[in-house]
C-alpha cells in the first residue's frame, strides 16, 4: 500500500511554516498539486522553494473579512478540490480575566470561523465530484485543557464538533471529514508559548519520551486525506505520544 496523491488537488491553509508546511511538502512529494495559504508575511518564493514550483500560493488573513471573502471566492472558482486541510491557527495563553473581547474574536476568526467557511466552499466542490477528504487540525487542547487556554480550547473543542457535523452531512457524498489533534509539537508557536524549562518538563510527561516533530503529525494527516482512508469519518485522531493518557 502506498499513499499517492497523483492527480489530486489539495488545499493546506496556514502552510508557511510548522505543521502546515510539512503537510504541504509531503503531499507534493506524494504527487499532489498543492494550494498553500499564508498571511503574506513570509515571502511566497521562500515558501514555494520548500514545497515545489508546481504549488500555488494564495494570501489570506482570516482575521480580515474582506481578505477572507476574496479567498473564498478564489477557492470556489477552482475546477476541482480533492483534499482540504484546515491547519491555520493562532493561540495566546492568558488567564481568563486578562482575555479581551478582541482576543476572543481574533482567535475564533482563525481557528473556528475560517474552517467553517472553508469547509462550506470545499464541500460544495467535493459534493459535485462525489469525492473528497477534509482533515481539520485541532489540538490536544480540544480534548483536555489547562489554565490560560479558555479561548484556544474553546475554538479547538468547537472545531471537533464542527467536523463531526460536516462528516455526517457529507458522508453520503463520499466526502470523509476527520480531525487530527496534535500534542506538543516542535513548532514556532510552541517555542513562543513555552520556555525551554517548560518544554523539558513536558517532555518528561510524554510516554514516548520526546515531543512531536511536524512529520509525526503530517503522516497521520496524509493517511486520513488519502485513498487509503475509505471508511473513517467523524473521528478525531490524537497524535500526542500518549500524553493525554499518561
Amino acid at each position: 500500500m502506498k499513499i499517492d496523491f497523483t492527480g489530486k488537488t489539495a488545499l493546506v491553509t496556514g502552510s508557511s511554516r510548522g505543521i502546515g508546511l510539512q503537510i504541504a511538502q509531503d503531499i507534493a512529494t506524494c504527487g499532489g498539486q498543492v494550494i498553500i495559504t499564508s498571511t503574506g508575511r513570509v515571502s511566497a518564493d521562500d515558501i514555494l522553494a520548500k514545497i515545489g514550483k508546481s504549488a500555488v500560493h494564495m494570501v489570506v488573513d482570516f482575521t480580515d473579512r474582506s481578505s477572507t471573502q476574496e479567498f473564498l471566492g478564489r477557492l470556489g472558482a477552482l475546477p476541482k478540490l480533492d483534499v482540504c486541510i484546515n491547519n491555520a491557527g493562532i493561540g495566546d495563553h492568558k488567564p481568563y480575566d486578562q482575555v479581551t473581547e478582541e482576543d476572543w474574536e481574533r482567535t475564533n476568526a482563525v481557528n473556528l470561523k475560517a474552517p467553517f467557511l472553508v469547509c462550506q466552499v470545499a464541500a460544495s466542490i467535493m459534493k459535485r465530484q462525489h469525492y473528497g477528504r477534509i482533515v481539520n487540525i485541532s489540538s490536544i487542547w480540544g480534548h483536555i485543557s489547562r489554565e490560560k487556554r479558555s479561548v484556544y480550547s474553546s475554538t479547538k473543542f468547537g472545531l471537533r464538533g464542527l467536523s463531526v457535523t460536516y462528516a455526517l452531512e457529507l458522508a453520503q457524498h463520499n466526502v470523509l471529514v476527520n480531525v487530527v489533534s496534535p500534542g506538543f509539537t516542535l513548532t514556532d508557536m510552541v517555542r513562543k508559548n513555552y520556555t525551554e524549562a517548560e518544554l523539558a518538563d513536558v517532555r518528561s510527561q510524554v510516554p514516548v519520551g520526546r515531543l512531536a516533530e511536524p512529520s509525526d503529525i503530517s503522516r497521520a494527516v496524509l493517511f486520513l486525506a488519502s485513498d487509503l482512508n475509505s471508511y473513517i469519518t467523524a473521528q478525531s485522531l490524537v497524535v500526542d505520544g500518549g500524553f493525554c493518557s499518561a
